[in-house]
Order: structure tokens, then C-alpha cells, then sequence
């Protein structure tokens, strides 16, 4: 303590005390940026990597002359997807699940969260138990298919949609953030006359706007980057496969990938302009690159939904 003084200094102008760091605390400062640094880095470099070699000459990329900056600056990669088969309908499929998917599952899981905060409600305990334990007992694979086939969700675009609709963990969050909202808001409303929808909708709804982009990163990562259902479900409607299924059998082909592009395509891989690699690369960088320009713009939201409401005092 006494130390801690000695280093220490107090600003005159704001009443501010000022800590002198100590050599200690230089080193530990250091170390944390050395590490910070090098783990971003292992974070970042491998979607720079494939990045660079989409964006490279090919011959180059073929000959592994590609590792840490772009050589012969080209664009054809991506202009070349659009000759894959089947791609623009998978894309477009995805688009539309994550869209419809996350903005139903923000409105379902907004409302629940705040419905069960309400001591009043109807065998509240019992409704809130039965979602909650959803997350720990499922019926497993084979009787989810069977499930979703009896309710002909097979070969379906509303298989997307409707398992994914109620979310429990993202409800407990909603949950837990209204309950961190000041109750008088909520009986000051009431007293004028209020519904508990119109609450809702004018006072919860603007208040849980960090929750609320919290859950909807996490419905959106999750739909995006789902293809199981896809694999599972759409056996017999390759227009609805989404993107990631539509990857995951590119790079599981082990022949040519002829058989899935145009003539025009097939032939620029025949003459060894455009290899199975470089095309794997492309649609790996071509799913990604959406949901990596979303989330900055949502960190913030993600972190302060986070943060709110996780501990009360």
C-alpha cells in the first residue's frame, strides 16, 4: 500500500490520483500485447490466406508461390462463381434464412423473455421449466427426423425456420436483461392505461436494443453458417441446399468438379487456369466475407447486451 502511494501522484486541476507504473507493470503491459497481437494474428492470417490466393494469379497459386502478399492482382475467381451450378439459388436461400430466421427469433425470444418476468402470468414456472429444459434433454437424431418428416418439413423451406424460432438460452438472456429495467417504467405505464403489449412494444422493446443485437448476432451466425438441417432434410430439392451444405460438398468432391459448373467453366480448369483449389478457396471466402461485415458494426451491441443484466446488484 504504502508503495502503491509512493508511485502515485494527485492532479490538482480534476482531483485525479495518477498511478506511475512500475517496471512490473511495463513488462506485464508488454506481454499482454506481444500475446494479444500473436494470437490475433493466428486468428486473422488464415482467412488473409485464403483471401490472397483468390485475389492472385493462378498459375502462382498452383505452384505455391502465394503465402503472405497477392501477386498478379485479379478479380475472375469471384466473377467465375457465378458459372458454378446451383450456387446463386444456395446463396440466395441463405440470405433469406438468416433474414427471416433471426428477425422471428429476436421477436419470439424478446417476448417470451419478457413475458415470463411477469409473476402474474398463467403457471408462469412451469412454461419457463419446460423451455429451459430443452436445452439439456433432446430426443436425439433419428427422432428429430422422424419428427420433422411427420410434419413435412422435409424438402421444405420452413425447416429453416420454425425448429429455430424458440431459442432458449437467448430468452434467459432477454430475461435476465429486463429484469435489470427499472419496474416503475413499466407500473408508471400501467397506471395510464397501458397494455402489456403496448409495454412491450414502446418501452421494453427500445430499452433491450443491446440484447436484442446480442441474440440477433447469434441467430444470425447460427443460420448462416448451419448445413446439417440442409444435409439431413433436402435430400430430394437440391435448389434448397444453402450455402454451407453447397460447400461442404465441393470440398468433399474428390473428382472433378466439372460435373457441377457450366462448359465455359469446365473448360478454363481443363487448360489449368482454374484449378479444384482455387475454386475451394473462393466459395470458402465467399462465405465468410458476409456474416465478418456484419459483426463489426454488432460488436459494440455485443458486448454491452453481454455485460447489462449479468449481474444485479
Amino acid at each position: 500500500m504504502a508503495e502503491k502511494k509512493k508511485n502515485s501522484k494527485r492532479d490538482s486541476s480534476f482531483g485525479l490520483i495518477i498511478y506511475k507504473k512500475t517496471a512490473g507493470d511495463v513488462v506485464f503491459d508488454a506481454l499482454n500485447i506481444v500475446f494479444f497481437t500473436v494470437f490475433m494474428i493466428l486468428c486473422v492470417f488464415p482467412f488473409y490466406y485464403l483471401f490472397i490466393n483468390t485475389i492472385s494469379n493462378n498459375d502462382m497459386v498452383n505452384r505455391g508461390m502465394v503465402t503472405f502478399f497477392p501477386r498478379g492482382f485479379h478479380l475472375n475467381n469471384y466473377l467465375a462463381l457465378l458459372n458454378v451450378n446451383g450456387l446463386g439459388r444456395s446463396f440466395t436461400v441463405t440470405i433469406m434464412r438468416t433474414i427471416i430466421g433471426t428477425a422471428l427469433m429476436v421477436g419470439v425470444s424478446g417476448f417470451a423473455g419478457y413475458i415470463v418476468t411477469k409473476q402474474h402470468m398463467w403457471k408462469r414456472k412451469i412454461w419457463y421449466r419446460m423451455i429451459i429444459i430443452t436445452m439439456y434433454f433432446n430426443a436425439g437424431l433419428i427422432p428429430w427426423y422422424l419428427n420433422m418428416m411427420m410434419l413435412g418439413l422435409t424438402n421444405s423451406f420452413m425447416a429453416y425456420i420454425i425448429p429455430g424460432v424458440v431459442a432458449p438460452y437467448n430468452i434467459i438472456l432477454v430475461k435476465t436483461y429486463v429484469e435489470s429495467i427499472s419496474p416503475e417504467l413499466e407500473e408508471s405505464a400501467l397506471l395510464d392505461g397501458a397494455t402489456t403489449m403496448q409495454v412491450f412494444t414502446h418501452i421494453i422493446w427500445p430499452l433491450s436494443k443491446p440484447i436484442l443485437a446480442t441474440i440477433a448476432i447469434f441467430g444470425a451466425v447460427g443460420n448462416w453458417n448451419s448445413f446439417q438441417d440442409s444435409l439431413l432434410l433436402m435430400n430430394n430439392d437440391a435448389g434448397l441446399y444453402t450455402l454451407q451444405h453447397r460447400l461442404y460438398i465441393y470440398l468433399n468432391q474428390t473428382t472433378d468438379l466439372g460435373s457441377t459448373m457450366d462448359s465455359a467453366m469446365a473448360d478454363r480448369i481443363a487448360s489449368g487456369t482454374l484449378s479444384n483449389r482455387i475454386i475451394k478457396y473462393t466459395i470458402s471466402m465467399v462465405t465468410v466475407i458476409p456474416i465478418l461485415l456484419v459483426y463489426p458494426f454488432m460488436q459494440r451491441y455485443f458486448v454491452k447486451g453481454i455485460m447489462l443484466g449479468a449481474v444485479k446488484g
